[in-house]
């Protein structure tokens, strides 16, 4: 879906443009994102699988929700909007905790440059996985994995095949904020 998003300079704040989603990723322009890590207390991360019609790394394994902020939406409430959106969970502002903003700055087939500011959120799962639905044309499957597992798959590797690579810096704060909950 091509979105209406605002456009930020390199410092991270805001122009006082928006444009369509197509048109940042082909102009390379910075903008608003959100990541949401949902966490069980027995030590299980909820991943997605990313749809295969997905313009940037379609069929990789990627955080538990991941989206745009829409013009004049406040991160939080596009990290609400994107969860009910993408896995079917309503979720309320008290449940999520801001762990942090972090760049990216990523160059894509067909032309796609990716500037995001990612504003990155966690939250313990308060449903089992049954109860969610992937959106279809966002996800492919939904899986809780074990964080161990994820830890030594991705620790100090930060791209491998099949998970969608982030920054090592990103990685070290969201497991070890994660560790730290589970």
């Amino acid at each position: 879906m091509d979105e209406i998003i605002e456009i930020w300079d390199e410092s991270g704040k805001p122009t006082g443009t928006t444009a369509l989603k197509s048109e940042a990723h082909k102009n390379g322009w910075f903008h608003p994102t959100i990541h949401l890590w949902l966490y069980t207390h027995a030590g299980q991360v909820l991943l997605q699988k990313r749809a295969e019609n997905k313009d940037t790394f379609p069929g990789l394994w990627d955080v538990s929700v991941a989206g745009h902020i829409l013009n004049g939406e406040t991160p939080l409430a596009g990290a609400l909007r994107e969860t009910r959106e993408e896995i079917g969970l309503l979720l309320k502002a008290n449940q999520l905790e801001f762990l942090g903003r972090f760049t990216s700055d990523q160059k894509h087939p067909g032309g796609i440059h990716d500037r995001e500011f990612q504003y990155v959120y966690l939250a313990e799962l308060p449903v089992p996985l049954e109860d969610l639905t992937g959106n279809p044309e966002e996800v492919a499957a939904l899986e809780l994995r074990s964080l161990l597992r994820l830890t030594e798959e991705l620790w100090g590797m930060a791209a491998p095949a099949g998970y969608v690579p982030h920054s090592r810096t990103y990685y070290k704060a969201v497991f070890t904020a994660l560790q730290s909950r589970v």
